[in-house]
């Protein structure tokens, strides 16, 4: 009887802590392809300090920056600036997980 509620109390804790997981969900990048600047775009369900990073095809860091967004839809401009065309990889981390994917400077 003891190991059963104990067992049932474990899923309990388990199954509220996976419940209360802050995530970032929908990354999108618009227009992309794109020429001058594109709008990186996703949402999250908490407030917190997350980075967006921009690297090259080789794996070269060419844009780094910490940023504070909120819960909801967020959106973060972003200018190519010096950057060359081709393929870049874009990817926002926050301190439980990274999500990356591509865009194209034309």
């Amino acid at each position: 009887m003891v190991k059963k509620l104990l067992f049932i109390l474990f899923l309990c804790y388990t199954s509220i802590g996976f419940s209360q997981e802050n995530s970032i969900d929908g990354l999108s990048a618009a227009p992309n392809p794109f020429t001058n600047s594109t709008k990186i775009s996703f949402s999250s369900d908490a407030n917190k300090t997350i980075y967006f990073t921009v690297k090259n095809v080789l794996g070269k860091t060419v844009y780094r920056k910490s940023i504070q967004i909120k819960s909801g839809k967020n959106n973060i401009p972003f200018y190519k600036d010096n950057l060359a065309t081709g393929m870049y990889i874009y990817s926002i981390q926050d301190n439980k997980r990274t999500i990356s994917k591509r865009f194209v400077i034309r």
